[in-house]
């Protein structure tokens, strides 16, 4: 089907005859084959429906490869479980975990195998909607999965395309190609990623449309036959294929075409005897719409709707899993969209924005939450103080949700709700999700699947990124004050509790650095990225506006304007160092090449004495699945490799020494 073919009418599928339904089985202890977010909000459900939910890894319970569907089988045996949930990520869209639970006697609570099967080969799942006369993107996804026959394929379906995994989701090892000479290598990084992530390197190739929006639809389907869509959410605003902010109602979609989509979803679902929670996601590009998946689990984004329509979804799927009937039906949704109610949710990740979205690491020293008496603000998160983020840890760290009576006020909510968080002890995105949601690109409700590319980082100006990144590294003296006041803490003074303004507290031993007679002390301090100053310690009985903390390493963590900023005492000056910076400045300078995130090596592109271009390939990294290659940004000779692959590295560590 060419891509400017007109929307055809949804053939709908011929009515599938309900399955024979179960006996109702009753669940009193669910097992939830999950961690961090998504396993609290799943026990949150379970606490109000009076099951006892068991989390591997909480409560005492020992911690389990959640890649291992037969060691989650087994830990769910373990505990007396009734049923499993798999939340989402990991194995959720495993149909060989579904079957094994199955054939424990545990129940299942999801779609059966063969649904999670048939749907999570993208390809035949592409071919079915066709087959439905639901419009697709053109692209190719047939069984030789040969260079040459991608190649061939690539040819037919024309530049731009995408590469992107058969199996899977989740954006992992999506590459956009833009010059034929760059698919080769495109379709082998996709092919590892996908191995890594999802155990299966088979490739699909699409015709990449131009700023179509992502416009997702919300099934039920019982086991009586009953089936239900609960209205669209628009997932545009995204960075890599990364979902960060997502709502309902789509500001792009009228009665008309929610209809059709609506429609599209039951009958694909329909189509594979679908039972449970799901989602089909489309893109839409103006008047034109194509299937483009469907997710057989609960999705990240679910609170929206949830937002919207009063449903708890989770209390749903359990339903449906014991055997029970939905107790509500499509008119009934209908109704509830009709009052117009609006839900924003964007997504707080372990990442630095002003460095590309990098992995970002670190414990969790402090948080706070905003708190709405009303319900109209929801925070979903798995994190507390004491969280250690690693490079193994899931980069969502929490979802913020707001609602309103219009897309205006819920979009106001939300801004209000993310200007009172505070994150202390690791990079967030909270600073950029601030500017995101007052940009008027947003407010408007104009995002396409691209717009992120094209505004951020924005141009030059007071409140721009690169202003931002400025503050990273050389933070406001307001924030150098609190620093030093934490740093210079004794087991006999007093510092500020994160909280500004409330009382002292006592802290454990710092050593304070300097000391003048009948003078204020002063420290020489040092912040993260660098730059270090000499401060005079401020009077620590003065209360203060800005939100720190001071770890147990003696390390203390500032909030400046939804940053944590890191301090410590600065190092003792290095001789050998100085002397070496001063030769290299004398023989025209060196470079240290440093690692951008904490990951590990996948792959070192040079060895000493190589020349290499400005752009060349040094190091590939990787960190949760994600490749990142560092480049060379100058012409130089490589003087020292410091690492090999597989080596574990950390933030900031030196990997390659230029010159």
């Amino acid at each position: 089907m060419s891509a400017r073919s007109p929307t055809p009418v949804v053939a709908m599928a011929a009515p599938v005859p309900a399955p024979t339904p179960a006996a109702t089985r009753h669940i009193d202890t669910l097992f939830v084959a999950n961690r961090g977010e998504i396993a609290a909000r799943i026990r949150r459900t379970c606490d109000r429906l009076g099951i006892r939910a068991v989390v591997p890894g909480e409560r005492g319970h020992p911690a389990i490869d959640l890649l291992d569907p037969g060691a989650a089988v087994r830990a769910a045996l373990g505990v007396g479980a009734d049923a499993v949930h798999p939340g989402f990520g990991f194995l959720s869209e495993n149909p060989i975990f579904a079957e094994r639970v199955v054939e424990a006697g545990l129940t299942w609570v999801g779609p059966p195998a063969t649904a999670i099967r048939a749907m999570g080969d993208k390809g035949a799942a592409r071919r079915l909607a066709a087959s439905l006369d639901i419009p697709v993107v053109p692209g190719y996804d047939g069984p030789d999965q040969s260079d040459a026959a991608l190649a061939t394929a690539a040819s037919t379906i024309g530049l731009p395309l995408l590469v992107k995994p058969a199996a899977g989701g989740g954006g992992k090892g999506m590459r956009v190609v833009r010059d034929a000479a760059d698919l080769p290598a495109a379709v082998a990084s996709a092919r590892r990623e996908a191995a890594g992530a999802f155990g299966d390197d088979r490739i699909i190739l699409e015709r990449y449309l131009a700023g179509p929006r992502h416009v997702e639809v919300q099934v039920l389907f019982d086991a009586h036959g009953h089936r239900v869509h609960l209205g669209e959410r628009d997932c545009s605003v995204q960075r890599r294929h990364q979902k960060i902010l997502e709502e309902t109602p789509s500001p792009a979609v009228g009665p008309d075409l929610r209809r059709r989509l609506g429609d599209s979803a039951l009958a694909l679902a329909a189509a594979v005897d679908y039972v449970g929670a799901g989602t089909c996601e489309f893109l839409v590009d103006d008047d034109r719409w194509y299937f483009l998946e469907m997710n057989t689990r609960l999705q990240v984004e679910h609170p929206v709707t949830e937002m919207a329509t009063g449903r708890d979804l989770v209390a749903d799927q359990l339903r449906i899993a014991s055997g029970l009937p939905l107790d509500f039906g499509q008119a009934e949704v209908d109704d509830l969209l009709a009052l117009g109610i609006h839900a924003v949710e964007v997504r707080l990740y372990a990442e630095d924005a002003d460095l590309g979205f990098l992995p970002a690491t670190g414990r969790v020293e402090a948080i706070r939450w905003p708190v709405d008496p009303d319900g109209r603000v929801r925070v979903d998160t798995g994190i507390e103080p004491g969280s250690v983020v690693d490079e193994r840890f899931d980069p969502m760290l929490a979802k913020i949700v707001a609602a309103g009576t219009d897309r205006r006020a819920a979009i106001d909510r939300l801004a209000a709700a993310l200007d009172e968080i505070v994150v202390l002890g690791l990079t967030t995105n909270l600073r950029f999700l601030r500017w995101l949601v007052r940009q008027p690109v947003v407010v408007e409700g104009e995002v396409r699947i691209d717009t992120l590319e094209r505004v951020w980082p924005p141009p030059a100006g007071p409140d721009d990124a690169k202003a931002t990144q400025e503050r990273t590294t050389d933070p406001p003296d307001d924030a150098w004050g609190v620093a030093a006041r934490l740093l210079a803490a004794t087991t006999t003074d007093a510092r500020p509790s994160p909280e500004p303004g409330s009382a002292p507290e006592r802290v454990p031993e710092v050593w304070a650095g300097g000391w003048r007679l009948n003078g204020s002390a002063r420290l020489r301090i040092a912040a993260e990225g660098g730059s270090s100053r000499t401060v005079t310690v401020p009077d620590p009985t003065m209360p203060t506006a800005r939100w720190a903390v001071l770890a147990a390493d003696g390390v203390a963590h500032v909030d400046v304007d939804g940053l944590s900023v890191a301090f410590d005492l600065a190092p003792a000056p290095d001789v050998d160092r100085a002397l070496r910076t001063a030769a290299d400045r004398h023989e025209g300078g060196s470079e240290e090449v440093t690692a951008p995130m904490p990951g590990a090596v996948l792959a070192v592109h040079v060895g000493a004495g190589d020349a290499v271009l400005v752009g060349e390939a040094l190091v590939t990294l990787e960190a949760m699945k994600m490749e990142h290659v560092v480049t060379a940004t100058r012409p130089a000779v490589v003087r020292e490799v410091l690492v090999r692959a597989a080596d574990q590295v950390r933030r900031g560590q030196l990997l390659i020494v230029l010159e």
